[in-house]
């Protein structure tokens, strides 16, 4: 077949995106990690591209406390309580939300303030963050539905971008190509330009399918609707701050933070120990994600000093340097990557998968994936068996 690819950025990659703008210093600012290198496509792929790989732990981790300094919490008790109510939230006829199974859990109403606080960083750390979705829209029944590879993580120190311009060689690739309309046999653009195909492979992210950006000319199948409209879209962003040196303990490849603001600056990254490099990544997921993307660069970056001095002290110094994300506010994607919200599941993701239009139109990307939805893998997985499904006629 001869394929056409059609990128509405001036870029590859979509929400792949390595900035170079710190020359001596690539910086991930969309996919970072092949999670799970154990069977997983993109470490056999990333061999293939010949991009270094850097691993990391979650072994090598802190948790600084509310008045700073470095705390060692029992969370024995925190993921009990959080687990008890996740098993009582599938017992239960009907799906209801992360937050309402834990709020109504005994664990939870009879732990004192204290123990709660670790239960909410738990749920902000291992799933808020995970999926970028506010507790209170993540299914109980199905908010770790995904599944992993085995094996370790790890970083791309010259960029995840290698393994996109891997994929690229050799393809006809329109970059500034924004599509505004797919017909059967046709896709339009925004321009104008009308181009012709036998098969149209749509992998459009979630958050621009909800929003209507893209109008398909005919009615696609009720269920699929039903899945784009039910499906949510997750926002997780990032701040990364550079440093002359790193002013932080460089033993570790995360840092968690309890502070005064739930989940707000709860999870960093020092690019320390795994890559050698003076730079803290702060996460922002959900509706802290939402709050600090309305902030200019500089607030934000003010902010997050302001979270540094309040975790490491008064005299911890402002970065050099910064950039950061806005995924939600980005018109070519309106998130990050999708989650299963409240009544959707694994059927819904297969609903969204696959042919329409007698096979002319196909959907494809992380969105479709039932097991590994959320990931750069799973966007791998789903295109390879589109690709199959066509080629098999």
């Amino acid at each position: 077949h001869e394929v056409t690819v059609l990128e509405a950025r001036p870029r590859i990659g979509g929400r792949i995106h390595t900035s170079q703008r710190w020359p001596d210093m690539p910086m991930d600012l969309g996919a970072s990690w092949i999670h799970g290198l154990r069977g997983n496509p993109l470490t056999a792929l990333a061999r293939e591209a010949g991009a270094r790989l850097v691993t990391t732990s979650y072994d090598a981790s802190l948790l600084i406390g509310p008045e700073g300094g470095i705390i060692d919490p029992d969370l024995t008790r925190a993921e009990r309580i959080l687990a008890e109510a996740l098993r009582a939230a599938d017992r239960l006829d009907r799906d209801i939300s992360l937050a309402r199974a834990l709020e109504t859990s005994p664990g939870w109403r009879q732990a004192p303030a204290a123990e709660r606080r670790l239960v909410t960083h738990l749920v902000n750390s291992t799933l808020e963050q995970e999926y970028g979705a506010p507790a209170r829209l993540l299914s109980a029944w199905s908010g770790e539905d995904d599944e992993v590879f085995p094996g370790d993580d790890a970083l791309f120190p010259d960029g995840f971008a290698a393994v996109a311009a891997h994929l690229a060689r050799g393809l006809d690739i329109r970059l500034s190509a924004e599509a505004s309309a797919i017909a059967p046999g046709e896709v339009r653009l925004a321009d104008g330009t009308r181009i012709a195909a036998d098969h149209i492979i749509c992998t459009l992210p979630l958050g621009v399918l909800a929003a209507g950006r893209v109008r398909f000319t005919e009615a696609l199948a009720a269920r699929r609707r039903a899945a784009i409209a039910n499906l949510g879209m997750g926002l997780l962003n990032k701040c990364c701050l550079r440093f002359d040196a790193a002013a932080w303990p460089d033993d570790v490849d995360w840092i968690g933070w309890l502070g005064e603001q739930p989940g707000l600056w709860a999870e960093w990254v020092p690019l320390s120990r795994s890559l050698g490099l003076p730079v803290l990544t702060g996460f922002n997921a959900a509706d802290q994600a939402g709050e600090i993307e309305a902030l200019d660069d500089a607030d934000t970056a003010a902010s997050a000093l302001e979270a540094l001095r309040a975790m490491f002290g008064s005299r911890f110094p402002a970065p050099r340097a910064v950039q950061v994300t806005r995924w939600g506010r980005d018109r070519h994607s309106l998130g990050s990557y999708s989650f299963n919200a409240v009544g959707t599941g694994s059927g819904t993701r297969r609903a969204l998968a696959g042919a329409e239009w007698e096979g002319r139109l196909w959907f494809a990307g992380e969105a479709t994936s039932p097991d590994f939805f959320g990931t750069a893998h799973g966007a791998l997985m789903s295109g390879r068996h589109v690709a199959a499904e066509i080629l098999a006629g």
